[in-house]
């Protein structure tokens, strides 16, 4: 896939539109377009790395609680996520690294706020390739 993500026009909050050959490369690009929502992910070096493992009920639910737990992180600690890596995603179970680095204001501009990832026009579908499409709450 050459195209990570597009936005969506949405009235209230802000939305992408995510692409994958596989499940994994549509998981680490929705996380790349949430991260650009927030700040400037190819501006942020990837010296540090975290592991996140998050279950789930159903596919859907798992992309929710994969953003979720980035943005928690975030949040947190203060870590603006730069990348991904999807080691396992099977049986709606997730396990994968994410690589960033803490949030300084004199070399890191963020852009907007997210809240959290809702469930508002959620969809995950696999076409000749895999696409999710995935509202912010901001």
């Amino acid at each position: 896939m050459v195209k990570k993500f597009e936005y969506v026009e949405h009235t209230a909050d802000i939305g992408i539109r995510a692409f994958g050959g596989d499940l994994a490369e549509l998981f680490e690009n929705a996380a790349f377009g949430m991260a650009d929502i927030i700040s400037e992910p190819e501006k942020v070096a990837g010296k540090q790395a975290y592991s996140v493992e998050v279950e789930a009920n159903d596919l859907e639910e798992l992309l929710v609680n994969w953003l979720n737990e980035l943005l928690y992180r975030f949040n947190v600690d203060r870590i603006i996520p730069a990348s991904s890596k999807v080691e396992l995603i099977e049986n709606n179970r997730l396990k994968g690294t994410v690589y960033g680095e803490k949030y300084d204001p004199g070399k890191h501009t963020l852009k907007l706020e997210i809240k959290s990832t809702t469930y508002h026009m959620l969809k995950v579908e696999k076409k000749d390739f895999w696409e999710a499409v995935i509202i912010f709450d901001v």
